[in-house]
Parts: C-alpha cells; structure tokens; sequence
C-alpha cells in the first residue's frame, strides 16, 4: 500500500472520526444514525492511522507530500 493521505488531511480525518464517535456513543443520535456515526468515525480514524484512502486510488489524488516506497 502506498501512503496517499497527507499530514493536514490526516488531522482532518481524525477529528472528524473522534467527532462521529462522541455523537454516536453520547446519546445525541439514535437508531440506524447512532450506528452510521460510529462506523464512520471508525473508519476514518483507520484510515488516518493507515494514511491510506482506497477512494484516493479511484480518482488518483494524493496528498502525501513524501515519496513512499511500495
């Protein structure tokens, strides 16, 4: 996997995740939204920690400043 999320899009992704999980576990949201929250955050902050976006290989974005190796 080669990395393709860069430094300020990975602080993104995470705060945005640490958001989704607070309202998924604080009680704000319920049902069927309470889960879409948690799955969302969750994903987000793994691919933050991965710095790899599977959707920025489809449309061939990349916003890693660093050349990684494969």
């Amino acid at each position: 996997m080669k990395k393709n999320i860069g430094t300020a899009d990975r602080f993104v992704r995470v705060m945005i995740g640490v958001i989704a999980i607070i309202l998924g576990l604080s009680g704000i949201l319920e049902g069927n939204l309470k889960w879409i929250a948690l799955i969302v955050g969750a994903v987000m902050i793994t691919v933050a920690s991965v710095q790899f976006c599977p959707f920025y290989v489809l449309f061939g974005i990349n916003t890693c400043k660093v050349k990684s190796k494969k």
